[in-house]
């Protein structure tokens, strides 16, 4: 494909990692690391299908007349004057395109079946790549992507007149790009029939990972689950939770991260019994605990992992014995992860057996009812037993937690007990005390679920001898 492709020659940088610039990155044929020109061009025609399938139930006229798809880019966000926010982009457009530069945009078009591809690109412009580095423009997105149609995206509006589609599918309500929104679809939106929502079929594909995919998440989780083994290594007493913090933030990127995938949770005794707690800014004390909830992003793909372990390095023995009771019920949800349970089904098992859990801790007593040991449970544990992983932390949220999981699909599973201090109802030695333990899953059709973050120290033993490392 590579060969058949674009016979552009690219200009010697590209606003983006590239084989012709980084060759330790990226391999011929690939657009972003680890994901091929045809990896990207079959997102696009599994997109193209399910706009076919959909038009196909609502009748002749939209079967046969012209679909018109725009995916926006994000565009650069300001912190202040000049000063610009990392940039990320927009998942979904970087889902089907692989690019990863701003102001950009991907058209697909075509008869009852949009399969023909259109990239809107910002034009070359030396003086503003003095300051800002080099971009691709047209020529370097071609080779890069494969799409053979390319224009500046100050054309967009312009082709998407000449277009002329009947059925347009684009996400109008918060646009992703607010200026090209209004300067160039706008006008269509206008002009034209009411758009329909693309985000749900891009986010059904986007659920179900490929081989390919699956690798750079593994990559995302072994990395993190490293950081943790190294991060534990500083439990010697008394920590600052931003020493925590900068570890954690260092072994991740200086084995291969890209950055962090979200403000990591630092917190350290009580205020692990905060869910997003992200300060990081006090002192940990020794016997207390910490509880870490971080990842990273590698290549456009994250993890999502939680430990909780004493910054002495030893449990005591309250300590040991609520870790344990969140450990068991982690485990007996990690081994329903399989095809046809849903999150909603985990999610319901986790109660059960962390109402069961509080009744042999002595934090509910035993003659309580049922009905109310489960209020319990989502008392102690206000949270779902998972989410949806890939691109996004918190991916695909159009995707319904109640719906059957499928061989390919990546969830975390992270059942906790958070008990505050100020907890009368609650044992004294558990007062004061937060566990989570989670882990980044994907879903198999044979041999159980693939645990991309089992380096990560979890039994006691193995925090314990993590903590002592030096």
């Amino acid at each position: 494909l590579w060969c058949l492709k674009p016979k552009t020659v690219p200009p010697r940088y590209l606003g983006q990692p590239s084989p012709f610039t980084h060759p330790h990155l990226i391999k011929h044929g690939e657009v972003t690391p680890g994901l091929s020109q045809i990896e990207y061009e079959l997102r696009r025609h599994r997109l193209a299908s399910l706009i076919e399938a959909q038009a196909d139930r609502l009748g002749p006229s939209a079967s046969s007349g012209t679909h018109v798809v725009i995916v926006l880019s994000h565009p650069t966000r300001y912190m202040t004057n000049d000063i610009p926010y990392p940039f990320h982009q927009n998942q979904d457009f970087l889902y089907l395109s692989g690019i990863l530069e701003p102001d950009s945009a991907l058209v697909l078009y075509g008869k009852g079946r949009p399969d023909q591809a259109i990239l809107f690109v910002p034009r070359r412009d030396p003086g503003r790549e003095l300051w800002d580095g080099p971009r691709s423009g047209k020529d370097g997105a071609a080779a890069l992507t494969g799409i053979e149609r390319v224009h500046s995206t100050e054309e967009l509006g312009i082709v998407l007149k000449a277009l002329k589609g009947t059925l347009l599918w684009y996400d109008s309500s918060q646009p992703a790009h607010p200026r090209l929104h209004q300067a160039h679809v706008s006008p269509v939106l206008e002009a034209g029939p009411m758009p329909r929502s693309l985000r749900p079929l891009i986010h059904s594909l986007r659920a179900l990972k490929s081989s390919a995919e699956v690798a750079l998440m593994q990559e995302a989780g072994r990395i993190t689950a490293q950081a943790f083994r190294r991060t534990m290594t500083l439990s010697q007493g008394d920590v600052d939770e931003a020493v925590l913090f900068a570890k954690f933030d260092f072994e991740n990127r200086i084995h291969g991260a890209n950055f962090l995938a979200y403000p990591p949770v630092v917190a350290g005794g009580n205020r692990a019994n905060t869910l997003h707690y992200i300060n990081n800014n006090q002192i940990i004390k020794d016997g207390e605990m910490v509880l870490l909830d971080g990842g990273c992003e590698y290549f456009g793909y994250v993890s999502d992992i939680t430990r909780t372990w004493p910054v002495n390095g030893k449990f005591s023995p309250a300590q040991a014995e609520l870790y344990e009771a969140v450990l068991e019920v982690q485990r007996s949800c990690l081994s329903l992860c399989s095809p046809g349970v849903s999150l909603d089904n985990i999610y319901s098992t986790m109660l059960a057996l962390l109402g069961r859990q509080l009744r042999q801790l002595g934090i509910v007593k035993s003659s309580t009812s049922d009905a109310d040991v489960l209020k319990a449970a989502r008392r102690f544990c206000p949270h779902h037993v998972g989410h949806y992983l890939g691109m996004d932390v918190h991916d695909t949220p159009e995707l319904s937690r109640s719906q059957p999981l499928q061989p390919g699909m990546a969830i975390t599973i992270e059942p906790g007990l958070y008990i505050c201090e100020d907890n009368d109802q609650a044992p004294a030695r558990f007062r004061g005390l937060g566990v989570r333990i989670e882990d980044d899953v994907v879903i198999r059709e044979k041999g159980g679920p693939l645990i991309l973050s089992s380096d990560a120290p979890k039994t006691i033993a193995d925090v314990e001898q993590a903590c002592a490392q030096r």
